[in-house]
């Protein structure tokens, strides 16, 4: 049983890849499924679509991998982390579709809660500000919207859970109702001091305690699988949201180690060690992870728009048929332009946090053509990088730039473009690992150090390969009249928003 199962489960697929004891990759498997848009700025998924297709693509992953139950040591788990899903306690029906963590439907609440002075007290708590990309406010909604489902919620007879809780629920036949410390840390519901529920946030949000799950370490014994699902019992040992593996993934185990992942969007995660940071930049102060019930700290950064300003270049504008030529394009750019993308197609993220302001171009002249819109849209996701990375060294007085070890992952790491003008412009070096699947990675590991086929943090930050190391061949002066301009740009969309 020296082979380990990842489900890793996002929020446009469902992917299995099975790990081998020396973190190699056996076999992955992927399965897209269907979005859906009810109204402008809602985004929900079909909770049956999330568990068909985690299990199906499991089944594929042991089937390419030639494995069974029986050699498979144990499964991680890894997750969208605030997509919301709340089921009947007795039959596991859902009650709504699932309400995903892009989805802003909760912003009348959320501005309610934030005029009535709620947010200094549930951001101490938490570490979280009060926003709709949480948790807390999904639930409510639900409780509120779907008929009767607050009284049955009152009565113990429905659950809540983030999608990895669910999963587990289905995994265990309905025998386990648990989470880790890092999903329950994105709910607005979680004291990150105390590691347990807050009845004063349950209150202010009125979600019943009965509807929560229990919390446990990310590498923790949480169930086993129902046998009738993978021809046999697999134990179920790790959980962590999507970032919070992937900094596990890339092995940031010591305070000053940071890691960014591109996907959708740019998820920005530097490892604080034992002390939880206030953050006065706007970042979030969340839980990196849980070991032997000894909890250590992030300090996060959240982009709404990374990978998704590259779709819009291509289903958008149509000036490229696929991601990979957007670097060779930016590469034939008029160096004489100064073209600015500010991404804010569903508002700007950290450290802004504006959900209002919409995306804009700045510096077009008649010669700009589309070299010049793939380049800004590079730089964008660099730019906004930098505004993470400048937050957090002045959020954290030990990181300095000397100390902050930036490791890279996700889709648009494989532009060689992009990854070195992130170091040119953050005038730091920047890290692409051997292994990109460090979410699943992450995933794996905590079901394997639970398991015993992964060695303690320390010993398993030594597998951690280097693919490439960018290093900053910027000028000073380059870099700075590039990121002064990039400040305009920005303060020019925060001054357009007009309070919709």
């Amino acid at each position: 049983m020296s082979f380990v199962l990842a489900i890793d489960q996002g929020t446009t697929s469902s992917r299995a890849i099975v790990f081998r004891s020396d973190i190699s990759i056996a076999a992955v498997a992927q399965q897209e499924f269907p979005q859906h848009f009810p109204a402008s700025g809602w985004v929900e998924h079909e909770p049956e679509d999330i568990w068909t297709s985690t299990v199906m693509t499991c089944r594929d992953a042991l089937e390419k991998a030639g494995l069974t139950a029986k050699d498979i040591a144990a499964i991680g788990i890894t997750n969208q982390r605030e997509t919301t899903v709340v089921w009947d306690r007795a039959t596991g029906q859902a009650v709504h579709r699932a309400i995903v963590w892009q989805d802003r439907r909760t912003a009348d609440i959320c501005a309610r809660l934030k005029a009535e002075g709620h947010e200094p007290e549930v951001s101490a708590k938490t570490g979280l500000i009060i926003d709709p990309y949480f948790s807390g406010t999904k639930v409510a909604w639900i409780l509120d919207h779907v008929p009767g489902a607050r009284e049955r919620a009152e009565r113990g007879e429905l659950m809540f859970g983030t999608v990895d809780c669910y999963l587990l629920w289905r995994l265990t036949g309905g025998k386990v109702h648990a989470t880790d410390a890092t999903n329950a840390s994105r709910t607005l519901l979680f004291n990150i001091h105390t590691g347990q529920w807050d009845d004063a946030l349950l209150k202010l949000l009125r979600v019943p305690r009965s509807m929560l799950p229990e919390v446990k370490d990310s590498s923790a014994e949480f169930g086993t699988t129902t046998p009738d699902l993978f021809g046999g019992p697999i134990k179920v040992a790790g959980i962590a949201g999507d970032q919070q593996a992937a900094t596990i993934g890339q092995a940031c185990f010591t305070p000053g180690m940071m890691k960014s992942t591109y996907g959708t969007g740019c998820f920005a995660l530097l490892n604080t060690g034992a002390t939880p940071v206030k953050s006065n930049n706007k970042l979030l102060t969340t839980i990196a992870y849980q070991l032997d019930g000894v909890r250590t700290y992030a300090l996060e950064g959240s982009i709404f728009v990374a990978g998704s300003a590259v779709q819009w270049l291509r289903d958008g504008l149509g000036i490229i048929k696929h991601a990979a030529e957007t670097g060779p394009l930016a590469d034939k750019s008029d160096s004489m332009q100064s073209v600015y993308l500010v991404p804010a197609f569903v508002g700007l993220g950290a450290p802004y946090w504006n959900p209002r302001v919409r995306g804009a171009l700045f510096g077009l002249t008649r010669n700009t053509g589309p070299a010049e819109l793939a380049h800004a849209t590079l730089e964008s996701v660099c730019y906004q990088t930098y505004d993470l990375w400048a937050a957090m060294r002045a959020d954290w007085p030990d990181a300095s730039a000397a100390t902050i070890v930036l490791r890279v992952d996700g889709g648009m790491t494989a532009s060689d473009w992009t990854m070195q003008r992130l170091a040119d412009l953050l005038d730091a070096p920047v890290d692409r690992p051997m292994i990109q699947e460090t979410t699943a990675l992450g995933a794996a590991y905590l079901a394997g150090l639970n398991a015993g086929v992964y060695p303690e943090p320390e010993k398993f930050a030594d597998n951690w390969r280097l693919e490439h190391r960018f290093r900053p061949a910027m000028s000073a002066a380059t870099r700075e009249r590039k990121l002064a301009g990039w400040a305009r740009a920005v303060k020019g969309v925060l001054a357009s928003d007009e309070g919709e």
